[in-house]
């Protein structure tokens, strides 16, 4: 075989790599003096990342399948969709959300440290996002998705204010006293369950059928209905949710909010190295991921999920929880120490959009599950949209550290920005 040779194709490739080095570095340095200009470092931007994907992770179950039951509406059909929503379940379910509400907690810090270096009255602007979080949360079960967090951030953001200046003591005693208050109430849930199926099977089997009633008049709606009937339906079952979900989960959103803010006091989130992170990956996160298997297999194994067993398997992960969070941050803090690599500045990078991000994979999701869109609502099994949640994941991230290599915020953070503190920013 004869390969004709350009006589500028040496030069070409060199000048594409050595534009390609330039680019690179003009990314991590732009990236790195940003952080140094608000004196942040890259470990809470990774952690951001990181529970941004496992988010969607969790997320898009309740996009492709009823709410109530999820993928055991017919989506375990096989060895890989068992492997794949029982790997979520041990490792994300739980966890993701853990921390973003610790990092909400760290916003706050940053929020008051920022109003401080202005002189501006904290207070009212606090006020105002709590609200824009609560508009911008009306927007997305509105447009994508019911299990919007944003309405429940903004309302418990409200109480979380009444903290700003509390001792040390009390954020970590409070925070720690509703994490097991949380833990509490999910094994109560389990044994009222028990309690129903053991002494009244007669009512849990009228209330068993009438989920299900409620998940076939859904179906047809998300799966082939207009965009107006989803939005009508996603409404009427986001009240369901919020129902249950609010008892159930935002005694722990609250605790890991004030933690998270506990955290940023006492400095710990700037030092990557500090002795907790190596104790939180060596001892914290092994006990976690122990005990999220084993929550993992009890879920998976009961006869449905809205059962005793089910709700057990719930509880002992929400107990694994708080340890196999804090152990992904020391993972993601000796991580952190190490060279500025492409994955690394990417990923942390987007980060710093993480409402964008939030929103990107939701409006996504439900248009490929929708019948509005593609219309795959219970078409598929957990193993693919698992595959879809990764690629979801990947690609929101990635958009929006793009977007902050042009743009000073990503576009949702500058809309809530400019309402926040009602000026025009840039």
């Amino acid at each position: 075989m004869i390969v004709k040779k350009y006589p500028n194709q040496h030069n070409f490739n060199g000048n594409f790599y050595i534009n390609y080095q330039a680019q690179f570095l003009q990314f991590v340095m732009s990236y790195l003096k940003d952080n140094e200009d608000k004196g942040r470092i890259i470990l809470p931007d990774l952690v951001r990342a990181f529970a941004l994907f496992g988010i969607v992770l969790v997320n898009v179950a309740f996009f492709a399948y009823p709410g109530e039951i999820t993928y055991h509406a017919g989506g375990l059909n096989g060895q890989l969709d068992n492997a794949a929503y029982f790997g979520v379940n041990a490792f994300f379910l739980f966890k993701s959300y853990t921390l973003f509400s610790f990092m909400f907690g760290v916003g706050l810090s940053y929020q008051m440290a920022s109003a401080e270096r202005r002189g501006t009255n904290f207070s009212a602007s606090y006020f105002r996002r709590m609200l824009g979080l609560i508009l911008l949360g009306v927007l997305h079960v509105t447009l994508a998705f019911i299990g919007d967090i944003l309405i429940v951030y903004g309302v418990l953001g409200m109480i979380l204010f009444l903290f700003r200046n509390a001792k040390q003591k009390t954020l970590l005693r409070t925070g720690i006293a509703l994490v097991v208050l949380q833990v509490f109430i999910a094994l109560l849930f389990s044994l009222m369950m028990y309690m129903g199926e053991t002494h009244a099977p007669e009512e849990m089997i009228k209330v068993q059928n009438e989920i299900n009633s409620s998940i076939e008049t859904a179906w047809p709606i998300y799966a082939n209905g207009s965009f107006l009937e989803v939005v009508d339906r996603r409404w009427l079952d986001w009240a369901g949710y919020i129902a249950y979900a609010m008892p159930l989960q935002a005694p722990g959103v609250l605790g890991f909010f004030l933690l998270g803010f506990a955290a940023t006091r006492a400095n710990i989130l700037s030092d990557p190295a500090a002795t907790i992170w190596s104790k939180a990956r060596t001892r914290y996160l092994p006990f976690g991921i122990l005990l999220s298997l084993i929550g993992a297999y009890l879920y998976m194994s009961a006869p449905g999920a809205f059962s005793s067993r089910g709700m057990l398997g719930f509880a002992v992960i929400f107990i694994a929880a708080p340890f196999s969070s804090i152990g992904y941050i020391g993972v993601i803090a000796k991580w952190s120490q190490g060279p500025a690599t492409t994955i690394k500045t990417f990923a942390a990078r987007g980060g710093t959009a993480s409402l964008t991000a939030y929103l990107m994979q939701s409006l996504i999701l439900s248009f490929i599950f929708c019948g509005y869109g593609f219309g795959l609502y219970r078409e598929i099994g957990a193993f693919s949209c698992t595959l879809i949640a990764i690629a979801t994941g990947i690609f929101s991230i990635a958009f929006v550290s793009w977007w902050r290599t042009k743009y000073k915020r990503g576009p949702m953070e500058i809309l809530l920005r400019r309402w926040t503190y009602m000026t025009q920013t840039r």
